[in-house]
Order: structure tokens, then C-alpha cells, then sequence
């Protein structure tokens, strides 16, 4: 078999650089989701056709596209668009995060249909207006019961993160690329790499695991 990793020795503080720079945005973006997914549930669940209305079609839009497409249109169309030179790392904050909303607005609104009615019925008859009854006894109850889909969703943003090398974003798959064309060998860093990605996801998943078992306990 024809493998050197011994080439790539070298070059793996470069390559595990791209740990910080994948996870950096990746974090950003997750915050985003998370927010705008948030209010997005809310909007699908109200009783304003409006703002149900734009929650669904938002949902529709970002679901029914493949996510490269939409990193693509930001990157390029903004620029074309606006003359702001948009940089690879907003374009995929953006993408990401836009995106990941679309999903996570579905788990929340899962996970709110999910709490008993009866905690809706039991606040209304005490009079507890509605922003605090969401923000103080719905909310915490569902964000309970979505934790496990929340990680499934922050593990595949990670995993998807490969795709911001198509602009030209330092992560983790660009900096194997890089290495793989000054060593004329793609092969040993791209295994490097996935090494790198399967360890993270792991961590990743062990973290989710012992978060949902606390939580349990305290029921």
C-alpha cells in the first residue's frame, strides 16, 4: 500500500487549527438557529396568520434547499447584490445559522405541542399572561424534552461544516485540501481529518449524553 503519513507530520499544527476555526463558526451559527429558531416556533404556533404564515414558509424554503446552494447564493450574492464584499466566515455564520433555524424552529415547536395542554390550561386560569407563561412554564419543559434533537442538530452542523471549504474558509477539510495539494498526496490528510471529525462528533455526543442524564436526575 502505497501511505506515508509521516508527509503530513508537518503540517498537523495547520491542520489542527481548523479545529478552533470549524468550531468557532459552528458555534455561532448554532446560537443564531437557536434564537431565530425560537421565535420561529412561536410564530407557528400563535394564532396570527401572518407571522404563521412567513414561520411556514421560512421553514419551507430553507428545508427544500440544499444547504451548499444557500452558502453559495450569501456568498456570491451579496456581493453582486450589494458591493459588500461579504467575508467566507459571515457567509457561512449566515448559511448556517439561517438554515439550522429553519430545523430547530420544528424541534421547538415539537417539543412545545409535546408539554401537557393542561399546563396552558392551568396558566391561563390563573391568569398568567402569556409571555410569561411561555418563557417561565412552557419553554424550560420543552427545552427539556428536545435536548437529544438539539445535539443531533449541533452534531450535524458540525458535520456539515465541511461545506464552508467550497468558499474558501480555512476549516478543517480546506486545510487537509491545502496539505493534500503541497504534498501531491490527499489521501493520508483527509483520513487526518476524518480522524479529527469523528473524534469531535464523539465528545460531542458523550457531552450531549451526560447533559440528558443530569437533566433526568432532576426530574
Amino acid at each position: 500500500m502505497n501511505l506515508d503519513f509521516s508527509q503530513i507530520v508537518p503540517y498537523i499544527p495547520f491542520i489542527l487549527e481548523g479545529i478552533g476555526a470549524t468550531l468557532k463558526f459552528v458555534s455561532i451559527s448554532i446560537v443564531m438557529g437557536f434564537v431565530l429558531g425560537t421565535l420561529l416556533a412561536l410564530c407557528k404556533i400563535t394564532k396570527l396568520p401572518f407571522l404563521k404564515g412567513f414561520a411556514v414558509f421560512y421553514t419551507s424554503m430553507f428545508r427544500g434547499t440544499p444547504l451548499i446552494l444557500q452558502l453559495m447564493i450569501i456568498y456570491f450574492a451579496v456581493p453582486q447584490l450589494t458591493g459588500y464584499d461579504i467575508t467566507a466566515f459571515l457567509s457561512a455564520v449566515l448559511a448556517f445559522g439561517l438554515n439550522s433555524a429553519a430545523y430547530i424552529s420544528e424541534i421547538i415547536r415539537g417539543g412545545i405541542q409535546a408539554v401537557d395542554r393542561g399546563q396552558t390550561e392551568a396558566a391561563e386560569a390563573l391568569g398568567v399572561p402569556y409571555k410569561p407563561m411561555m418563557l417561565n412554564i412552557i419553554l424550560p419543559q420543552a427545552f427539556k424534552n428536545i435536548l437529544p434533537a438539539m445535539m443531533n442538530e449541533f452534531i450535524t452542523l458540525t458535520k456539515e461544516s465541511a461545506l464552508v471549504s467550497t468558499i474558501g474558509y480555512l476549516d478543517l477539510m480546506r486545510r487537509a485540501q491545502v496539505v493534500g495539494s503541497d504534498i501531491y498526496r490527499s489521501f493520508e490528510p483527509l483520513i487526518f481529518v476524518a480522524l479529527i471529525y469523528w473524534v469531535m462528533v464523539y465528545l460531542l455526543t458523550v457531552a450531549g449524553s451526560l447533559v440528558e442524564r443530569r437533566l433526568r436526575q432532576s426530574d
